[in-house]
């Protein structure tokens, strides 16, 4: 049910946090995680014509930027990552995060920035 949702999310993003709560307790729900599912499941039935429709005339483009400030915070020198995503002209997807370490270089901040978002 959890992958449908996920699956249903590119089209309706609304209900993206909601879904990514319950995704993260699919190895171990509780009664409360579908009750969560079945809220979820009713509000799409609610809302059947909400979505966005990608028109396959226009060509829209995935655009990612990404950036890391290196040792931006004097108090405990740790940088700190950023990125975004748009489709077309779109802001889609955005993400900043701290740093849990603290690095000597500009190349060794990449490689743990790098690392933390791979992982």
């Amino acid at each position: 049910m959890i992958g449908s949702f996920l699956y249903i999310t590119g089209s309706r993003p609304d209900i993206a946090f909601s879904v990514g709560v319950c995704a993260r307790f699919q190895a171990n729900p509780k009664e409360s995680h579908l009750t969560a599912v079945n809220r979820i499941l009713k509000y799409l039935s609610a809302t059947i014509d909400y979505g966005i429709w990608y028109s396959k005339d226009l060509n829209l483009s995935l655009v990612g930027y990404s950036d890391v400030d290196w040792t931006g915070n004097a108090d405990d020198r740790k940088s700190t990552a950023g990125g975004c995503f748009y489709v077309g002209s779109n802001l889609v997807a955005w993400m900043s995060k701290k740093q849990n370490s603290i690095s000597l270089s500009i190349a060794e901040a990449e490689y743990i920035a790098v690392g933390n978002y791979c992982t």
